[in-house]
This record gives C-alpha cells, sequence and structure tokens, in this order.
C-alpha cells in the first residue's frame, strides 16, 4: 500500500485567502488519497493552534476535517500524530476516526523499522530528545487543566493563537538538531528510518544506520513524503492538478 506523511499546515495561521488555499490543498491531497486507496500520515500541527475543551470545539478546517473523517470512515484510518500546536486533544480526532498518537508511532512496512514523531521532541527519556522548556510546560497537564478551568474554550484559543504568533520564529529553525540527534539515534538503535516535520526544512539525509526524512512545513510549497515503488521521496502535492511533481531538491531513497 502506497503511504503519504505529510506536516506543518497550520492552518489558521494566514489570512483567509492564504488559509483557504491551504484547506483546498490538504482536502484535494486526502481525495486523491481516497481514490487510489493510500494510507495517510499526519504528522503534527495540522493546525497553527488547538486546543479542545469538554464543551467546545475550535472552528477551523471543517470542510478539511469532514473530507478527513471520509477517509478514516471509508479507507483506512489516517496516523494522527499530534504536534507542539494541536497537541491539545481531548477525543475530537479520534471521534473523526483517526488514530492519535500524542507522541510517537513505530511501523514496519517492508520490513523496515521506521520512527514518526513531529519534531519537538519526545518525552520518554529513553530517546534523549526532551521538548524544549516552553513546550515542556505547555504540555503539562497541571497547566492545561488550570488553563482550560480560567478561560472559555473560545478565548482561550485566541489566547494561545496569538502566543504562537508572538513566539513564531522563521529565522531560527535549527534544523541540524533533529539531523545530528537522528544521526545518532539510527546508529544506537533497530531503526531505518525517521520521519518527522517541526523545523519547515524538507530533506533526505542517509547516515551509516538509516535514513532520516524531514517532510518540510505543508503551507509553503505543499511538501510531502511519498512512498510508492519500494521507495521514500519528497515530492509537492498539486492540487489543482491532482497530482504529485518532483521537489526541487527531490531526492528518492529505496527500501532495503
Amino acid at each position: 500500500m502506497d503511504q503519504v506523511f505529510f506536516s506543518d499546515v497550520h492552518l489558521g495561521a494566514f489570512n483567509r485567502e492564504k488559509n483557504n488555499q491551504l484547506e483546498y490543498a490538504v482536502t484535494s491531497l486526502v481525495e486523491y488519497c481516497m481514490q487510489n486507496a493510500i494510507q495517510l500520515h499526519v504528522l503534527g500541527d495540522l493546525f497553527d493552534y488547538w486546543m479542545e475543551f469538554t464543551d467546545y470545539i475550535p472552528e477551523l478546517g471543517k470542510a478539511m476535517l469532514d473530507k478527513l473523517e471520509e477517509y478514516n470512515r471509508t479507507v483506512i484510518e489516517a496516523n494522527y500524530i499530534t504536534g507542539n500546536h494541536d497537541y491539545w486533544t481531548i477525543s475530537h480526532f479520534s471521534e473523526r476516526g483517526f488514530r492519535v498518537y500524542p507522541e510517537e508511532l513505530k511501523l514496519t512496512i517492508e520490513r523496515n523499522n521506521i520512527l514518526l514523531f513531529h519534531g519537538d521532541g519526545l518525552s520518554r527519556s529513553e530517546y534523549e530528545l526532551p521538548h524544549p522548556f516552553l513546550n515542556h510546560f505547555l504540555r503539562n497537564r497541571t497547566f492545561v487543566a488550570i488553563y482550560r478551568k480560567l478561560f472559555s474554550g473560545k478565548t482561550g484559543n485566541l489566547i494561545m493563537k496569538k502566543f504562537s504568533d508572538f513566539t513564531r520564529d522563521e529565522e531560527n529553525l535549527r534544523p541540524e538538531r533533529l539531523s545530528e540527534w537522528s544521526e545518532s539515534y539510527l546508529n544506537k538503535h533497530n531503526v531505518d528510518f525517521i520521519i518527522t516535520g517541526h523545523d519547515h526544512v524538507p530533506r533526505i539525509e542517509t547516515f551509516a544506520g538509516g535514513t532520516y526524512i524531514n517532510c518540510g512545513a505543508f503551507y509553503q510549497h505543499q511538501t510531502v513524503v511519498r512512498y510508492t515503488n519500494n521507495q521514500f521521496e519528497l515530492v509537492v502535492w498539486n492540487g489543482r492538478q491532482q497530482q504529485f511533481e518532483p521537489f526541487e531538491n527531490s531526492f528518492k531513497t529505496e527500501l532495503k
């Protein structure tokens, strides 16, 4: 079965026209995957900010989520690994048919072991990739519980969205952090591929112990990672033409 991995749509971060374009691009990608029975993996930050409350669901991306739910119900459940911008879920994604993972997912394709996660960090100490302090604090259960008691759902999401805008730093992406960690982890563990997003820099890097792939930021150039014909490749999704196109720095890597 072919596979598609994407991350960092950050729907809601932009003006109405840009958000509509992104929602259309994702919806068309999901439609294509439905028609061709392709397994979907969302590697976090589908939304620029998403915090569920027991009595409030953010009013973002309804058409996109409706199409993803249709995919989940009619093809196969998509894997949704939450990122540092859409970690604050309760049950809405799972109710729409996703298999939701708050940290990481390990899977096997053609006898190759693959580790998927968003990229901002991993909580378990064995990974030796801690979340940055701010992300660690914002994920703290006590903080989240207090925050939800203090604010209504709409106000709470608005505040966090403003905070997200304030702390965004596109000039300090630091792709070397994930690249260096991946090289070390691949050399020490029985993992053949690591796939993440988060730092917005699409790339495939091959090391002695395995291969690291970053999906890049979908909101920038609609880059995705595609697995087909026994190989991974970085491609660009063209929603208007309903096709994948070569990434300008196209990389391909075959499975063992």
